[in-house]
């Protein structure tokens, strides 16, 4: 049975909190915080049902993390702990042995064991389910005869190196050492499925995916439809093992605009939100007070190239030249008033592996030897940029746009999509071929996670490599770094696979995020972690 309460990654020193709230009139008063309404907390439309093995982004993910316990959490210095699961072990960092705690249950009622996890493991790394989070199992012998390639189909449905050993232990054998492999099990992929989530066909129902079952804290009162439904409502699952969030129901509220979200939490009737639109941020502090929160944060935000599907940009140099073209000093301190810091690296600085200045030319706003590269590599007289309209990006993207027309002598065309899904979509079916915004916030605080699931080759047809980059010798220095012996070992091989990236451009990092996130009178210890997700322990009425 867990009886310690569960240890999270804060991205912060201290518990931001509010005393009590002060009276006033209006809707959001008028609702206050009587314990028999749901906290309520904005995020964007997911992309996908509500299944983990197809979630990777953001807004599916929070849902999720309220829904399901990982193996694993991580403690204030970014290291794994022990969380659903009561040992993690390996003798050679290629067999691994996890013991599960015992008491968790579904949902449904139904005990946790070990074959849930083998299940949804061998469904997200087989290809014929088409899983987005599949590339995270290919480290698992076995993975090879799971996904032949298109065109072919898989030799078996089972990864030769998942094997149950009994109800509450599952080994998992890697085809070569991975000394991180613990860590990166407090990602969404790696959650466990019930056997209600499959049909007699062996897929993941439509249902499961509209109303997820899992073992965490707080269950799904009603399925929630994609594209019709506004809210997602849970309530407290009061058989959880463990300690248990002080307030009984939640609901998230679907937005697509950053600027509405943060008029209603200022009115009351939002209480959580994770970002703050651009346009709010020189103000938010003054208006908020110590309800907002400022603080580092481990994720990058990029202009990404479409190499695969649109050879305009093959040229390295066409690239380096859009990237000296971006003033990114002034965006991050005019646009984003101070609440980002000018990238120049691919790995952030909140994880361990970050060299400030390591990306050097390439990142340095220097318009006139940009237009020179530009017009010696015969770059492309129009460029459109995509971004997605319901994550506060458009300031920032069109100050990009200014720049790239004034410094390169180019025509800019600004791209909206609505939704974040609907330009991730695009990029899914290779349909999308300009620029496109595009931000990382890591699975696991590991310098490989920014590395391998976004540039690897692997990561094209079965992860986030949306540019569709591939470079062999990148490729090989991941796999150097997952088979060091030790993490710090493996930490000189990423850096390298790093170095790459910075010559080849195929993203061009712009800023670093920091978390500029707030929340009503009526909530209050409020901690959001380096994976942004929100500590619902911690969360309490005011």
């Amino acid at each position: 049975m867990r009886v310690i309460e569960r240890t999270r990654l804060i991205a912060g020193v201290v518990t931001l909190a509010i005393l009590a709230a002060c009276g006033g009139a209006g809707a959001g008063a008028q609702s206050g915080a009587a314990p028999d309404r749901p906290v309520r907390m904005r995020i964007g439309e997911p992309q996908n049902p509500l299944v983990p093995g197809n979630t990777k982004e953001t807004e599916g993910a929070e849902v999720l993390a309220a829904v399901f316990t990982p193996l694993v959490d991580y403690d204030e210095d970014k290291k794994p702990v022990e969380d659903a699961a009561e040992s993690i072990t390996s003798p050679d960092n290629r067999v691994w042995t996890i013991k599960l705690k015992p008491g968790f249950t579904w949902h449904n009622g139904e005990p946790v064991v070990a074959q849930n996890y083998v299940d949804a493991w061998n469904y997200v790394a087989n290809q014929e389910n088409a899983q987005s989070n599949n590339i995270f199992f290919s480290r698992i012998a076995g993975y090879p005869a799971l996904n032949p390639g298109r065109g072919e189909r898989p030799a078996t449905d089972r990864l030769r190196g998942l094997r149950v050993i009994d109800d509450l232990t599952f080994q998992v054998t890697l085809a070569e050492p991975f000394s991180q492999f613990k860590t990166m099990l407090g990602y969404t992929a790696f959650y466990p499925l019930p056997k209600a989530a499959f049909g007699p066909d062996g897929k993941i129902t439509d249902r499961y995916g509209e109303q997820p079952i899992g073992q965490g804290y707080f269950k799904l009162d009603r399925p929630y439809h994609k594209g019709v439904d506004q809210t997602i409502d849970l309530s407290r699952y009061e058989r959880y093992p463990g300690p248990k969030p002080k307030f009984t129901r939640l609901q998230f509220r679907v937005y697509t605009s950053l600027d509405v979200a943060f008029s209603d939490l200022l009115a009351g009737d939002v209480d959580i939100m994770d970002q703050i639109p651009s346009t709010a941020l020189g103000s938010a502090r003054a208006r908020l007070g110590e309800r907002f929160i400022d603080l580092p944060d481990a994720g990058v935000g990029y202009i990404g190239t479409p190499l695969q599907y649109n050879h305009v940009y093959s040229d390295v140099r066409i690239r380096k030249a859009i990237s000296m073209a971006i003033d990114r000093k002034t965006i991050t301190e005019v646009v984003f008033s101070g609440s980002r810091v000018p990238a120049d690296d691919f790995i952030n600085p909140a994880i361990e592996g970050y060299r400030q200045g390591v990306c050097g030319e390439p990142c340095t706003y220097d318009p006139a030897k940009a237009r020179q590269m530009y017009a010696a590599a015969n770059g492309p007289r129009k460029i459109e940029l995509g971004y997605n309209s319901d994550g506060g990006h458009r300031e920032w993207v069109e100050a990009v746009g200014e720049n790239l027309r004034r410094n390169l002598a180019v025509e800019v065309t600004v791209k909206e999509f609505e939704k974040f899904g609907a330009i991730l979509d695009q990029l899914d079916a290779n349909k999308y071929g300009g620029l496109f915004r595009m931000g990382w916030v890591i699975d696991y605080p590991s310098a490989e996670n920014y590395l391998s699931p976004v540039f690897s080759t692997g990561a094209i047809a079965h992860g986030q490599n949306f540019g569709g980059y591939s470079n062999r010798r990148f490729d090989e220095l991941i796999k150097k770094g997952d088979a060091a012996r030790t993490p710090e070992e493996g930490l000189k091989y990423y850096q390298m696979a790093d170095d790459i990236l910075i010559k080849d451009m195929p993203y061009i990092p712009v800023y670093f995020y920091r978390l500029n996130a707030a929340y009503s009178q009526y909530v209050k210890n409020v901690h959001i972690n380096l994976l942004n997700h929100v500590d619902w322990l911690s969360v309490e009425w005011a």
